[in-house]
């Protein structure tokens, strides 16, 4: 079916057709909400070189992935969040570019980006603290939507992100509540703005209820399961053994869980376990009753959510800048339970 058969169909202008497909933000949400399950129903696909040539846009919207192993991004959680955020795509008929930036060659990229028209936007992924990466993609003038934010940045710009704060003081505030007061953090790599906000959010849980942070219980590293189990071990090997974790996601607590498992240990009854779960596709946190209690929060949700806000961007560059704070649900699951008592 071609656009103008679509339109007759419809009975409406091609351009209405395109500009519904293309989200235009003058074309009403029923208008839009009709012209796009009818393009679906008919099996409409538009051509991408006419498009082109007609919008002047690349449609493609970049992701650029950096050439190293310790970086949030190059973990499994990435996947589920690309495919959260092409199904956005694909139904604005948008396509992805994936660039691959060696170690100091991102900025490099980006501008290379821009430079050859090849996308309309890029999703930034990652931030750390006081990403320089934020203030240069403002001086390309190029639409972004960061994943994240980044601290010490004081600039007008778009990004979604987890309140990553609230949701591990809760999470510590629960633990403090069930009696535990030797809680070990295995955080994520802490140049990267989540984890250091994590960190803040455990701090501060601590503090209100008089307990001091001991750096010793405090570990940061990449997200692997090897990192869980390899830190776990040690930590119950110490002489005073903290008697819950909180960990930073729930590959790296299954890691936890395995060192638990080889210490003779059990979860939610000798040890509790706290993670972050990223709802993960591939990695359900069990069914009705959750293997671990978790932060929960949706990143293939969040994929579509910051893929939306790029296309609101590109198509209407004057608008505000959408800033957007998700607050992650507290799940109660199998793994935590009352502090044991010490002989």
């Amino acid at each position: 079916m071609t656009l103008k058969e679509l339109s007759t169909l419809l009975g409406l202008s091609p351009t209405t057709v395109s500009r519904a497909l293309n989200g235009y933000p003058e074309v009403r949400e029923a208008t839009r909400a009709r012209v796009v399950e009818a393009a679906r129903k008919h099996n409409y696909r538009p051509n991408m070189q006419a498009k082109r040539l007609a919008t002047g846009r690349a449609m493609a919207i970049g992701h650029v992935i950096p050439a190293t192993s310790r970086h949030e991004m190059v973990n499994p959680i990435f996947s589920d969040f690309l495919s959260g955020a092409s199904e956005i795509y694909a139904e604005h008929g948008f396509s992805v570019n994936l660039t691959l930036a060696r170690a100091g060659d991102q900025e490099r990229t980006y501008r290379e980006l821009h430079a050859q028209g090849a996308v309309d936007g890029i999703i930034l992924h990652g931030p750390t603290m006081n990403d320089p990466r934020i203030a240069m993609l403002q001086d390309l003038g190029l639409p972004f939507v960061v994943h994240g934010r980044a601290s010490g940045i004081d600039l007008d710009y778009a990004w979604l992100d987890v309140n990553n704060v609230r949701s591990f003081a809760r999470a510590t505030d629960l633990l403090v509540d069930l009696g535990h007061r030797r809680i070990a953090l295995l955080n994520g790599l802490e140049q990267m703005d989540f984890a250091h906000r994590r960190r803040i959010g455990h701090e501060q849980a601590l503090q209100r209820a008089g307990i001091a942070c001991d750096p010793a219980l405090m570990l940061s590293d990449e997200m692997t399961e090897d990192y869980g189990y390899r830190s776990a071990l040690a930590l119950l090997d110490r002489p005073d053994p903290p008697t819950a974790f909180l960990v930073a996601a729930i590959i790296p607590a299954l890691g936890v869980q395995r060192a638990l498992h080889d210490r003779g240990l059990r979860p939610g009854r000798d040890v509790s376990i706290i993670c972050h779960d990223d709802d993960l596709s591939y990695l359900r946190n069990g069914g009705d009753l959750p293997i671990f209690t978790a932060t929960t929060s949706s990143v293939r949700e969040a994929g579509r959510r910051c893929a939306a806000l790029l296309i609101e961007q590109i198509n209407a560059p004057d608008s505000p800048k959408p800033q957007v704070l998700l607050e992650a649900a507290l799940t109660i699951g199998q793994s935590t339970g009352p502090a044991p008592r010490r002989s």
